[in-house]
C-alpha cells in the first residue's frame, strides 16, 4: 500500500515559494524586454506570442497568493518567516502588474505596427526600455540571493527611470505640436512610456519589500524621485 507523501516543513515551503517568486521574475523580465523589442522592431507575432504567455504569469501570481496565504494560515510563523511569507505574496502582486503593463504595451504595438514609424524617438525608447528591464533583473537578483545593499542600490536609482521618462515625454509632446499627423501615434508612445516608467516604479517596490523582509521596518525616507510633469498620460488601462 502506497505511503502518503508527508507535507513539506514550513522551512521547505519557504525555499519553494521563494524559488517560485524567482522563477515568476524571470518571466515577468521577459516579457518587459520582449515588449519593447515588439515596439521597436514592430514586430507583431512577438507582441501577441507575449499577449498569450501573460496568462501564465497570472496563474503564477494566483498560486503564489494561495501558498502563502496557506501557510501564513496554517503554521504558527514568526519574525522574518512571516516576513517572507508576506513578502512573497506582495512581489508575486507587483511582478503580475509588470507583465500587465508589458501585455499593454505590446497590444499598443501592434496598432504602432500600422502607422509610420517615428523613428528618431525608437531609440530613446529602446534606452529606456533597456533601463527598466535592468532594473527589474537587479532587484530580483538581490532577492535571489537575498542581498538587501543591492536592492537598494536599486531603490535609490529610480530617479534615473523618472528622467528618461520626463524626457521621452518632452520629446513626445513637441513630436504631436508640430507634426499633428503624430498625434494618435504619439498618443500611443506616451501610454507606453508610462507603462515603463510604472515598471521601474514596481522594481523600486520590490526593494522596499525585500528591506522589509530583511529589517522588519520600512524604509524611512522618501524615495529619490525628480519632479514627473504632473500632466503626463495616466496609467495605461488598455485591455
Amino acid at each position: 500500500m502506497p505511503q502518503p507523501i508527508p507535507a513539506r516543513s514550513s522551512a521547505a515551503e519557504l525555499r519553494a515559494l521563494t524559488a517560485e517568486v524567482i522563477r515568476m521574475g524571470g518571466l515577468a523580465e521577459a516579457q518587459v524586454v520582449d515588449a519593447v523589442d515588439a515596439v521597436v522592431r514592430r514586430d507583431v507575432p512577438l507582441a501577441q506570442g507575449l499577449i498569450v504567455r501573460d496568462l501564465r504569469l497570472d496563474a503564477m501570481q494566483a498560486d503564489i497568493e494561495r501558498r502563502a496565504m496557506a501557510l501564513i494560515a496554517g503554521e504558527a510563523l514568526e519574525g522574518e518567516d512571516l516576513r517572507r511569507a508576506v513578502s512573497a505574496f506582495k512581489l508575486a502582486m507587483n511582478l503580475e502588474r509588470c507583465g500587465d503593463l508589458a501585455r499593454n504595451t505590446a497590444k499598443r504595438s501592434m496598432v504602432l505596427s500600422e502607422s509610420a514609424p517615428v523613428l528618431p524617438l525608437m531609440s530613446a525608447l529602446a534606452r529606456m526600455g533597456r533601463l527598466v528591464a535592468g532594473r527589474l533583473r537587479e532587484v530580483l537578483d538581490a532577492y535571489a540571493a537575498q542581498e538587501m545593499e543591492a536592492a537598494l542600490t536599486v531603490w535609490r536609482r529610480d530617479d534615473e527611470v523618472d528622467e528618461h521618462y520626463e524626457s521621452l515625454w518632452r520629446e513626445l509632446l513637441t513630436l504631436m505640436a508640430e507634426e499633428p499627423e503624430a498625434v494618435a501615434t504619439g498618443a500611443h508612445l506616451l501610454f507606453i512610456a508610462k507603462n515603463l516608467e510604472r515598471i521601474g516604479d514596481h522594481a523600486t517596490n520590490i526593494a522596499e519589500i525585500l528591506h522589509f523582509q530583511m529589517t522588519g521596518e520600512e524604509l524611512d525616507q522618501p524615495r529619490p524621485k525628480v519632479s514627473l510633469i504632473e500632466a503626463g498620460p495616466p496609467r495605461d488601462g488598455a485591455t
